[in-house]
């Protein structure tokens, strides 16, 4: 597969994701990721949409982080940001519960769009655990290598005298971020049960993780999300 850019080298990325990330892509895992992804027939994203997270959200611009599991297994749904799909493209049931609780929290009604590139350029890094998955096969990339690059992302980001409020729904974020430690204590940590069909009704509704985060973001001099998209 001839995958340009993607074939996993620094001119993926740029600015200070470019540098802070540069040692990882000489890394034994991550010649071995690109080894992995280079014998697979199709996966999703397309290859230069893998590192769409870090294009519209740069390193020093990140405000809130929203982690998902993998991308969307459907064609067509993945384009590199975590729980966001293309425009045009329907909404899966995650984004429609995460529509439901933004309606709920703030009144802002469902959009008839599932991009949420419009959050991330404002400073949401919406970011996957694993970046790349196989068609129709959810967690097929699983411990392939990604997760010990998000884990370095993370990583980064807690070491950061900035806060930056982090939202994990579900148990694969919470764990994902019990590398935080009390030295993170700048940070704002939201937890809810994953919006999920199978457990929103467990705890992510009700959960108000969209105005808890624009009023830490105003308590700390930064101006809010504007959550509301195109309808």
């Amino acid at each position: 597969m001839n995958m340009g850019c993607s074939l996993l080298n620094i001119d993926c990325l740029e600015g200070v994701w470019a540098e802070c990330l540069r040692a990882e892509f000489e890394k034994s895992y991550m010649k071995n990721l690109e080894a992995f992804l280079s014998e697979q027939q199709e996966f999703f994203p397309p290859p230069n949409m893998i590192f769409n997270s870090f294009t519209h959200t740069p390193f020093e611009n990140v405000k809130v982080v929203i982690m998902g599991q993998d991308p969307y297994h459907g064609i067509g749904q993945a384009h590199g940001l975590s729980f966001s799909v293309p425009m045009g493209v329907p909404a899966p049931p995650s984004l429609k519960n995460i529509f439901k609780e933004l309606d709920t929290d703030l009144g802002i009604s469902p959009s008839k769009s599932g991009d949420l590139t419009s959050w991330a350029r404002q400073g949401v890094l919406l970011l996957n655990s694993i970046l790349t998955v196989a068609p129709n096969q959810p967690k097929s990339h699983h411990l392939k290598g990604w997760e010990v690059f998000t884990d370095k992302v993370i990583e980064l980001l807690c070491l950061r005298k900035d806060p930056v409020v982090f939202i994990l729904w579900g148990k694969s974020a919470f764990d994902k971020f019990k590398k935080i430690s009390s030295s993170s204590s700048q940070h704002c940590i939201l937890a809810a049960p994953h919006p999920s069909p199978l457990s929103a009704y467990t705890g992510f509704f009700g959960c108000r993780h969209f105005s808890k985060a624009n009023e830490f973001l105003k308590k700390i001099g930064k101006s809010p999300i504007e959550w509301e998209l195109e309808k």
